[in-house]
């Protein structure tokens, strides 16, 4: 089996992490947070099919585009490395993926962070389009879109932001539909309360994508919850508020806080 693209920060003897993204974005998601999380921890990240350097097919190979494809593909990298049990943090889809493992692995799963994440995203029909007139027309409608839907004002200009929109417009687009299409058959609303793991959700408050009232869905369903909402930061909350995303994320996974920034 063919594994996602990823990279390995930390000790191989500390405890792992995984970290995943959202769709549209590769790992460096996940950059601000990564120095800190790894004097502690074991970091993996990886990247979504056809997102960064993980091959476009990675989900076709598997002959089904759903969330439990990518829990799948999440699982195998974490047996080529020699993990057997790990924490997990994701933003948006990269969440969806670490609920669903929680839910049906709970063994391997021993805490969660749910970052800016949903238990259902909207309406199947929404993601089927998308996916459709992404394999119609390409992506770059998407990146040029990307800033309403991914950022609080007054972000984009910055250079994460436009470094971050590069990756959605490098995404390939089958790559890209694959994952919508698994957004569409995912709902995981009537099974929070099968998650055993203690979890920590984090909303950004100006999130246009998954507003507040998601996250507050996920903290009452989910027994052992922590509801963190962060102003100032849209859908991707680690990218434009690093620091609160950090803090929240050190003391939820017991690393010594560091000012990323």
């Amino acid at each position: 089996m063919r594994l996602p693209h990823h990279v390995v920060d930390g000790r191989t003897e500390s405890p792992a992490l995984i970290l995943g993204p959202s769709l549209g974005t590769s790992l460096r998601l996940w950059e601000a947070q990564v120095p800190a999380l790894a004097r502690g921890l074991r970091v993996i990240r990886y990247d979504l099919p056809g997102h960064g350097g993980s091959p476009a097919a990675l989900l076709r190979e598997r002959r089904e585009h759903t969330v439990a494809a990518l829990g799948d593909l999440v699982l195998g990298l974490a047996d080529a490395l020699g993990v057997e049990r790990f924490a997990y943090a994701g933003v948006s889809l990269g969440g969806a993926v670490g609920a669903w493992l929680a839910v049906h692995r709970p063994e391997r799963v021993t805490s969660l962070a749910l970052v800016c994440a949903s238990a259902r995203f909207g309406e199947p029909g929404a993601w089927q389009e998308r996916a459709a007139q992404v394999r119609a027309e390409g992506v770059a409608w998407l990146a040029a879109s990307a800033p309403d839907r991914w950022f609080a004002p007054g972000f984009a200009a910055t250079k994460t932001a436009r470094a971050l929109i590069a990756d959605q417009a490098a995404v390939a687009p089958d790559g890209y539909a694959a994952c919508c299409e698994a957004l569409a058959a995912y709902d995981l609303g009537g099974r929070l309360g099968h998650i055993t793991a203690p979890t920590l959700v984090i909303a950004g408050r100006q999130d246009a994508a998954t507003p507040p009232a998601h996250a507050r869905e996920l903290a009452d369903g989910i027994a052992r919850s922590t509801l963190v909402e962060i102003d100032g930061a849209g859908h991707l909350a680690p990218a434009e508020r690093p620091s609160s995303v950090l803090a929240a994320l050190t003391a939820h996974f017991g690393i010594p806080s560091e000012d990323p920034s």
